[in-house]
């Protein structure tokens, strides 16, 4: 029962964190929308697609992790009820496969395009590809934020997972 409450505890946790991909997607919206009203110059006109482009990016990961998460505190009761060794079976797997998505596409492929982009943004002075090139790189710090203490949440479930894996095999 304390895997139950732990797996229960990582989703709620995921549930909370998961409004702040919403809340920075909506505040590149508005940020947006204040550029198309009251951007003057060509640099501050540039920034009104790419900027509305990263808040729908954002605002859609973020309702797509809250509701799937949400969805996971029931489904946890009712698979470890079932089968609890099959439960601890699948949710180490999950884990696992999480964890090196992490490792490969948030610590490796993110920073990757912060720095094309500011590269971009050193070699190429049209103010559209500025635009974008920082707008790209707000949304990815945005993005390593969340995704990291994320992942430092699902690395210690994935302990956890571990330990009662341990106990049950023993």
């Amino acid at each position: 029962m304390e895997l139950l409450k732990a797996a229960t505890d990582w989703a709620k946790s995921e549930v909370f964190s998961t409004p702040f991909f919403i809340l920075f997607g909506l505040a590149f919206i508005a940020a947006s929308l204040g550029f198309w009203q009251l951007g003057k110059t060509e640099i501050a006109r540039a920034y009104i697609i790419p900027t509305l482009v990263a808040g729908a990016l954002l605002t859609t990961i973020g309702l797509g992790l809250f509701f799937t998460n949400k969805s996971r505190i029931t489904q946890f009761k009712t698979a470890y009820n079932k089968d609890a060794s099959a439960f601890v079976e699948s949710e180490l797997a999950r884990a696992e496969s999480t964890l090196k998505e992490y490792q490969t596409i948030v610590f490796k492929v993110i920073p990757f395009i912060i720095i094309i982009c500011a590269l971009t943004i050193v070699f190429i002075d049209k103010p559209i590809w500025r635009a974008i090139s920082i707008t790209t790189i707000a949304m990815m710090v945005v993005i390593l934020l969340i995704d990291g203490t994320a992942h430092a949440r699902i690395n210690a479930y994935n302990q956890q997972l571990l330990t009662v894996e341990k106990e049950v095999k023993n």
